[in-house]
């Protein structure tokens, strides 16, 4: 895989972690959906360490 690609996959996380942090923030503490996205979030953690770190 090259740079560009990888580069690509940093892009999308990105924007899936801000989404995922947006929707917390608009779901009025609803546990559910706070809880879910804590999942996600967890989820995007573990892409940044195996594609973002790579990158620096």
């Amino acid at each position: 895989m090259d740079r560009k690609e990888m580069e690509k996959m940093d892009a999308r996380i990105k924007t899936i972690k801000k989404a995922a942090e947006e929707l917390k923030a608009l779901s009025g503490g609803m546990q559910a959906v706070n809880r879910n996205v804590d999942r996600i979030l967890a989820s995007v953690k573990m892409l940044e360490i195996n594609v973002t770190d790579l990158l620096w």
